[in-house]
């Protein structure tokens, strides 16, 4: 079972000279601790301000902050490849919806956007506002799945200005539901992998996702216009929901590049050969397997 997970803002427990100290934690973090009813014995993950890893044993929480000592100092996980989710402003809580389970399954970052058919206009001061509550969401999912780090959300940007932050984008993904069938999301990460000969631990894959009236075709135009290795993909036949397709969209990136359980590649595996098939369990095999897990039931001679 996974450790709680706490993330400090400005807390460095490598410079704290006492064996028992408290855990500095923000006051949403406080209520959080409490929520899980921790006690004095048991043990949390830290990730402090440094981005620095502890296990950290509880020694009293009666006060309201808890007074730990370190247990272990772990190894900070690889990086890995980033998926960068940007997506078009929703109503509702549509929004926090997605950025919650999108940084569950490994989102690195949000850029929520403002496009021409957003049912959803925010002003500066609400802007500010959503964002702050966007950016607790993403903490507190991160804390719950046990994520290496919070996924940055940045301001509410236009489509003009996030296509000036795509340039260096290993790919970007833009998905319409007017693109063709042959629209494969496979083939444009691997394409990608291939012409910029990056390693698939150093990707940096930017996916866009369009409110509910979706992308306009200007914005489409911009968006392909804003990376040479920019391209239309398809989820399928299916008109999937914004809070669907923000989900699933990233989902699917992150598993085509080794996560959410896939079959990671090798460090050293070339990326112009990405597009070798994967190995696939043999129809007799899984059959077999299949028939393991489920016996036929055999009826009694009469």
């Amino acid at each position: 079972m996974s450790l709680p997970r706490f993330f400090l803002e400005n807390q460095v427990l490598a410079a704290e000279t006492e064996a028992v100290f408290p855990l500095r934690l923000a006051a949403d973090d406080v209520k959080h601790a409490k929520v899980l009813r921790l006690t004095a014995g048991e043990h949390i993950a830290v990730i402090d301000g440094a981005s620095d890893y502890f296990e950290c044993e509880i020694i009293d929480i009666s006060n309201g902050l808890p007074l730990v000592s370190i247990a272990r100092h772990e190894e900070a996980p690889a990086e890995g490849p980033q998926v960068i989710l940007l997506q078009g402003l929703a109503k509702g809580d549509k929004m926090e919806t997605v950025i919650r389970h999108a940084t569950e399954v490994g989102v690195a970052a949000f850029v929520p956007l403002t496009c021409r058919r957003s049912v959803v206009k925010l002003d500066g001061k609400k802007a500010a506002a959503k964002t702050e509550r966007w950016r607790a969401i993403a903490k507190s999912a991160a804390m719950q799945s046990g994520q290496a780090r919070i996924p940055e959300v940045s301001e509410l940007a236009t489509v003009g200005e996030a296509c000036a932050r795509l340039e260096g984008a290993t790919a970007v993904l833009v998905c319409w539901e007017e693109a063709p069938g042959s629209a494969s999301l496979r083939e444009a990460i691997q394409g990608a992998l291939a012409a910029t000969r990056t390693p698939v631990a150093d990707a940096r894959i930017a996916v866009v996702v369009g409110p509910e009236g979706g992308l306009a075709e200007e914005e489409v135009r911009a968006l392909l216009a804003s990376n040479p290795r920019a391209r239309l993909v398809t989820l399928g036949p299916s008109i999937l929901r914004t809070e669907t397709a923000g989900i699933v969209a990233p989902a699917l990136v992150l598993y085509e590049l080794g996560a959410m359980g896939n079959r990671p590649q090798k460090p050293d595996s070339d990326p112009a050969a990405a597009d070798v098939e994967p190995r696939v369990i043999e129809a007799p095999a899984a059959a077999e397997a299949f028939d393991r897990m489920f016996p036929r039931y055999e009826a009694a001679d009469e």
